[in-house]
């Protein structure tokens, strides 16, 4: 059997798909993906002996009837889809991905979009919401899998859209295969992560994934001020569409900051020689360029720019993400307390924080 008539029969008979040797049910399909600290193909015995009833490997394997593909990670996503009827391809799929701001962005995205009166999944750092089931990460993007049955529930959810944030570790082991995306935003490049990719120019290279697998009618969302945005656009012009923007500066979508305080801040969003105000409850310059990603997404996905202004309005708080701390002996003094890259365990999270200070 080729692979081409394995993706046929999961699609039509909804087979089941699985990468866990130990999750191996009679009749599933298996697929032996070469991880960072596991490789499935050592298990190949194992999954024989429990009934598998297809074998997807990438390389030959002495005693079992295997399907042999070029890049199983590849392969699972695509089979993930297809044995849920593909729902992604019935979601409008935005991503972003970069170092920092990607959390914050995501959600402003989905206030956007719930604004506009749609339902939006999201899948990040936080949270893996449908919108109607809310499950805390223990990934910021996780395996194809639970991809794949996170867009299925959105759909059953009547959702339209679908948010995700894309890790440089996700892209460079393709757990976004068989997702589609409309849209996808960068926000920055800093010196994070090198432990798993080494060098900076391959944790450069694993973002840029995100943007040459878009499809013909895909768009980039790329941030003028950083300079590895531009690195990113000189690899995929002129192939795929690029909307650059900055603040104070030439570009497609622009900011002209009125106020930026701990309060927030008021801008114009300019797109196009249209113009609608902002009033942000999420304070800092950089909120304001997170701001104009998810704005870009959203004009990518083809959403009006005064329903992108007031969705924009209409986020409050982003969890951990300077979020504010209730505190009355803090305000009595005037002193603005926030809580910022939260990482305490997922558990203990919640959307409101309260803490006690000795001022």
């Amino acid at each position: 059997m080729t692979f081409t008539q394995l993706l046929a029969l999961v699609q039509s008979d909804g087979l089941r798909v699985c990468a866990d040797s130990r999750k191996i049910q009679p009749g599933d399909v298996f697929v032996a993906v070469c991880g960072t600290q596991v490789d499935g193909h050592d298990y190949i015995d194992k999954v024989s002996s429990g009934g598998a009833g297809y074998i997807v490997t990438q390389r030959p394997v002495e005693g079992a009837d295997c399907i042999v593909v070029a890049d199983t990670a590849e392969a699972l996503g695509v089979l993930a889809q297809a044995s849920m009827e593909n729902p992604s391809s019935k979601l409008t799929n935005l991503a972003v991905t970069g170092t920092n701001g990607k959390t914050t962005v995501a959600y402003m995205t989905r206030s956007i979009i719930e604004h506009t009166g749609a339902k939006c999944g999201l899948v990040g750092t936080i949270e893996y919401n449908t919108g109607k089931t809310v499950v805390p990460a223990p990934l910021t993007t996780p395996d194809s899998i639970t991809i794949a049955r996170t867009a299925w529930e959105t759909v059953l959810n009547n959702a339209s859209y679908m948010v995700i944030e894309a890790s440089s570790h996700a892209l460079s082991q393709k757990r976004l295969a068989g997702v589609s995306f409309t849209a996808a935003a960068f926000t920055n490049l800093t010196g994070d992560h090198l432990d798993y990719h080494k060098t900076e120019d391959d944790y450069l290279d694993a973002k840029t994934l995100l943007f040459t697998d878009l499809p013909p009618h895909g768009l980039a969302v790329l941030n003028a001020e950083s300079d590895a945005a531009h690195t990113i656009a000189e690899i995929i012009e002129p192939a795929t569409r690029i909307l650059w923007y900055g603040i104070d500066r030439p570009v497609d979508i622009n900011a002209k900051v009125h106020r930026m305080d701990a309060a927030g801040s008021e801008f114009s969003i300019i797109f196009e020689n249209y113009s609608e105000k902002v009033t942000t409850h999420l304070p800092g310059r950089h909120n304001i360029l997170n701001c104009l990603t998810a704005a870009g997404l959203c004009l990518g996905a083809g959403i009006g720019l005064g329903d992108i202004a007031a969705g924009l309005s209409a986020l409050q708080t982003v969890p951990g993400r300077l979020q504010p701390v209730l505190s009355k002996a803090a305000d009595q003094r005037g002193i603005k307390v926030f809580v910022d890259n939260w990482f305490l365990p997922r558990k203990a999270r919640s959307n409101t924080i309260n803490v006690s200070f000795d001022l």
